[in-house]
């Protein structure tokens, strides 16, 4: 079973939180919820409704998307640390890819019902939050972005 210091823990070292001040970190960790899943466990599939945030405490989980003609293409294998899923806290649209334990592991889990209920009663916190996920998207589109020209000089774009 998690404890308050591992979740508080794991919740500052993923990058939407870790600039968060302590006491908000505990109000999420407060929230949080810890489920185990074994090797080849089918945490989410492509096109599932997104209502949850998973941080993984250890183990592996594998994001991956089927691709017409070719089968399972893996975007990234997710060690403790990382987190996946997050989009599912400020939007509605279904999961973009699968989500396969790929090494038996433990993840905090976070509601979006839960999260929206903690930033509607603190809202310096739903502020720290928001712009926090602001930054994160923003790394996220540059890193496209990067990655879309290399592919694009390098000619294996277009």
């Amino acid at each position: 079973m998690t404890t308050a210091a591992e979740s508080k823990g794991a919740l500052e070292r993923i990058p939407m939180f870790k600039e968060l001040a302590p006491d908000a970190i505990e109000l999420i960790a407060a929230i949080a919820r810890e489920e185990s899943h074994r090797t080849g466990t089918m945490v989410f599939r492509e096109g599932d409704v997104g209502d949850r945030l998973y941080v993984i405490l250890d183990g592996r989980v594998r994001i991956s998307r089927q691709v017409s003609g070719m089968g399972e293409e893996a975007l990234a294998i997710l060690g403790p640390g990382d987190a996946f899923g997050e989009m599912a806290l400020v939007d509605d649209y279904p999961r973009s890819a699968d989500a396969v334990v790929h090494e038996s592991c433990r993840v905090l889990v976070l509601d979006r019902e839960a999260v929206e209920e903690l930033m509607f009663l603190h809202k310096d916190l739903a502020y720290e939050i928001l712009w926090s996920f602001v930054r994160t998207l923003a790394n996220r589109l540059r890193e496209t972005n990067d990655k879309m020209t290399f592919l694009a000089v390098s000619g294996k774009f277009g």
